[in-house]
């Protein structure tokens, strides 16, 4: 007897009861073995199914040897397009690799930690560095230079610059001009990971923009000089003959001091219009071989003298050129005498020093001839008009004499340049041809009608 809740069962009743569960149980797995046989499906198992059995077990082994095999087909095809997805993305980055390492334009790529995680190399050929990956951006671009500035301030604000045009020093020392855009990299909406930077060389650019300023600048000159050279002598000459005339009186001390005072003033503009005309008018260049190292000994010689506080020294390898002596000897010592001049007052004394070399450009040999001095150096606003005439910073400067000497340097079919340096001061830079190169005409050519007023 079988006790439950206080209520006695027989046993027979368990039993049979127990008996009849089985037997329920064994005629559904019959009868799914059966349905499974018959369908469709089943049907259409391949020989390699598992083979049928009159027992349960091996119906259900067959069942599970099955779904294993299904598995399988699905791991493998898997497989096959993981390899393929991985294969895409070999050729997507190696595509990528590509188009960075072969565009023209420079792309440097810096994380928010300011240290350079790629550059290509045309970013390295237009900032004049090697191997920059990996490094600190502010180290080795510069910690004050205008393209760390601009980095920093994108990784700092997220701004985007667009098409800003900056002055870079390479590692040589030469100042280029560089187009830069740069734009951030945000992981979300706000955060930002890193800083793309994209880079063009514009030094050549910039100096025939200037080139074309120039002779633009010539012509304008040109057309007024003519007009006015002659109207302006004639005035100057009249006014100085009547005050001569009036000191030939025997005039009152007042009368004479007046009198000296206007022939003072018309030496002065005197002194104006000879140099407008200097630099407006063609110059007469004469083709001859020219020795720098006698022309920079005299140009140190005179400077010092005039200005006894003031060391100069020459350094470096000085050759011969092509073209005129007297007026290289000018360009050249109005450089030095500038030099002398900027740095006279300096706190520990005035230092200018003219350093030559040579150096091979497009198969061509150049003498570099470059002015330092460790005056104040050049403010942004008086770069900018630095070589424009009648600009000048000096109380009696007629703001021509840098005009003058960057249109020498032009028609001997050179180059000037003006930049600070990072230790102070400025550097005044003239480039030569060592080997003759005819120059572009820069002057203007008069008309008929300009020639028979002259």
């Amino acid at each position: 007897m079988l006790q439950t809740k206080g209520v006695e069962i027989p046993w027979t009743v368990v039993t049979s009861t127990a008996i009849a569960l089985i037997a329920i149980l064994v005629g559904g797995v019959i009868l799914l073995r059966k349905v499974f046989q018959n369908s469709p499906e089943r049907k259409a198992e391949d020989l390699n199914a598992a083979p049928r059995s009159d027992n349960a077990s091996a119906f259900m082994a067959a069942s599970m040897q099955a779904v294993i095999k299904k598995l399988k087909e699905q791991e493998k095809e898997l497989e096959r397009l993981h390899h393929e997805e991985r294969d895409r993305a070999d050729l997507t980055e190696r595509l990528s690799e590509e188009v960075t390492r072969n565009m023209p334009a420079g792309l440097v790529v810096v994380n928010a930690q300011n240290i350079i995680t790629s550059a290509n190399p045309a970013a390295e050929q237009t900032l004049g560095h090697r191997g920059l990956n990996f490094r600190r951006a502010s180290e080795a671009l510069g910690e004050r230079s205008d393209l760390s500035r601009l980095i920093g301030e994108c990784l700092t604000t997220g701004k985007i610059f667009r098409r800003e045009q900056i002055e870079h020093r390479d590692a040589a020392g030469d100042i280029r001009q560089l187009g830069v855009t740069i734009s951030p990299i945000r992981k979300g909406t706000d955060d930002v990971s890193g800083a793309i930077c994209l880079l063009t060389d514009l030094t050549e650019l910039a100096s025939l923009q200037k080139l074309m300023q120039l002779k633009e600048n010539l012509a304008a000159l040109g057309e007024l000089s003519a007009g006015i050279a002659h109207e302006f002598k004639n005035a100057l000459a009249t006014i100085s003959g009547y005050a001569q005339l009036i000191q030939s009186e025997n005039p009152s001390p007042e009368v004479a001091d007046n009198a000296d005072k206007i022939l003072e003033q018309t030496r002065n503009i005197t002194h104006v219009v000879t140099e407008f005309l200097r630099y407006a008018r063609p110059l007469d260049i004469s083709h001859e071989q020219v020795g720098l190292s006698a022309i920079i000994e005299r140009a140190v010689a005179e400077v010092s003298e005039a200005f006894p506080l003031v060391r100069l020294r020459a350094e470096g390898a000085f050759g011969e050129v092509a073209g005129d002596d007297g007026l290289i000897r000018q360009a050249l010592l109005n450089l030095t005498r500038n030099a002398a001049e900027a740095c006279g007052t300096a706190p520990n004394g005035g230092k200018v020093i003219l350093r030559g070399e040579h150096f091979q450009r497009d198969g061509h040999t150049f003498q570099r001839i470059t002015v330092f001095d460790n005056g104040p150096g050049i403010t942004r606003d008086v770069h900018a008009k630095l070589f424009r005439p009648f600009f000048t910073t000096k109380p009696n400067g007629t703001g021509l004499g840098l005009a003058v000497v960057q249109k020498i340097v032009l028609q001997h079919g050179g180059q000037i340049e003006a930049n600070n340096r990072p230790e102070g001061g400025a550097a005044f830079t003239v480039t030569l041809p060592l080997s003759r190169q005819t120059p572009e005409a820069v002057e203007l050519k008069q008309d008929a009608s300009n020639n028979t007023q002259a």
